[in-house]
């Protein structure tokens, strides 16, 4: 029953993932990547990484998405198409994609994956203490790195949400 239910979530985070990218109107897209996050977190929540999972629904399906919207509504883009790629860009990025997989793919079967015991506990005082260690074990440099990436989001869906007003605002100025 686990296997059947993980190549459901992995074929909705396939498709949806696939949809996102291809769909041409940003709200769609950004509903499309709600799916695959929400995914992401039921395969966490299989693997009982329940803290992991409830950070993924909290931090990316309900912080980033929901900021997504926001900036998509309150500039008033919902309906908004994206513009088709030139030819040459949709190569590179084919390309660059490529390069991707094949860099991922030759980890995951290089590597020697060990199993190991039983992690460290799940209590919150526990994890508490591993968020804020910058030692051995300590999870402060991927705390951080979560900071800049939602940092990095705020930042690129108001690019996004005022990217043609921003390109207007200079040819009046000039």
């Amino acid at each position: 029953m686990e296997r059947i239910l993980f190549y459901i979530l992995a074929l909705i985070m396939i498709g949806f993932a696939l949809a996102s990218v291809m769909s041409r109107r940003m709200l769609r897209s950004v509903i499309y990547l709600l799916f695959v996050l929400c995914a992401v977190a039921g395969v966490y929540f299989m693997m009982d990484y329940n803290f992991l999972a409830a950070i993924q629904l909290t931090i990316y399906a309900g912080g980033i998405i929901v900021l997504i919207i926001f900036s998509v509504l309150l500039v008033h883009h919902i309906e908004m198409r994206m513009e088709i790629a030139r030819p040459t860009r949709q190569l590179l990025t084919a390309l660059a994609c490529s390069l991707g997989l094949a860099a991922f793919l030759s980890v995951i079967y290089t590597y020697d994956f060990q199993v190991s015991g039983p992690g460290p506990g799940t209590e919150v005082s526990v994890i508490g203490a591993k968020l804020l260690d910058y030692g051995e074990g300590g999870f402060i440099l991927p705390f951080e790195v979560i900071s800049v990436l939602l940092l990095a989001a705020m930042v690129g869906a108001i690019v996004i949400a005022k990217g043609t007003k921003l390109s207007e605002n200079k040819n009046e100025v000039k």
